[in-house]
């Protein structure tokens, strides 16, 4: 008798986990189609106009301490938006969790960047990197310091630039 009870109780279990399971697939079909769109880390900060052209968020992960020389943010970029050429003295890895966009380096062309990309930045490689003008882009920035320096801002992308990397194949 105690294993029928048990079998029961799972049967019963399978059956509410198959309903819950139809009726989310049933909502997500009469959902509109979204972005994609990184929910691993909640967004954080927006970044500054100073240095994005668009809406970015970044959310910092961890902060540059005596053990580690480095520091690891998320960073979310809106659809069309960008950072502005910059350069790090000890280089950048970053690691694209979701959507589509662009890495360039001063002087060659754009780089389509995709979720699964790592890319791994030179020191001190003028460059840019942001979503494209149809998809939204996140990625995780691990940047490295020298002292304590990790990012020299310079000018933005223009439109013309951006318009040109969006051509990219």
């Amino acid at each position: 008798m105690k294993n029928i009870a048990i079998l029961s109780m799972m049967y019963t279990g399978i059956l509410i986990i198959t309903s819950l399971s139809s009726l989310q697939a049933q909502n997500t079909n009469n959902m509109e189609p979204t972005m994609p769109e990184n929910n691993i880390f909640p967004k954080d900060q927006r970044g500054s106009a100073d240095y994005f052209t668009g809406t970015v968020w970044v959310t910092p992960l961890l902060d540059k301490d005596s053990v580690n020389n480095f520091s690891i943010g998320n960073v979310e970029f809106e659809t069309g938006a960008r950072a502005n050429w910059h350069t790090h003295p000890r280089g950048q890895v970053l690691i694209v969790t979701d959507g589509q966009g662009f890495y360039q380096e001063k002087e060659k062309p754009a780089q389509v960047i995709k979720k699964g990309d790592v890319i791994n930045i030179p020191p001190n490689v003028e460059h840019w990197h942001g979503a494209s003008a149809n998809s939204s882009l996140v990625h995780i920035a691990i940047t490295n310091f020298e002292n304590n320096e990790y990012v020299t801002w310079l000018a933005p992308v223009t439109d013309l630039e951006f318009n040109e990397a969006n051509q990219t194949k």
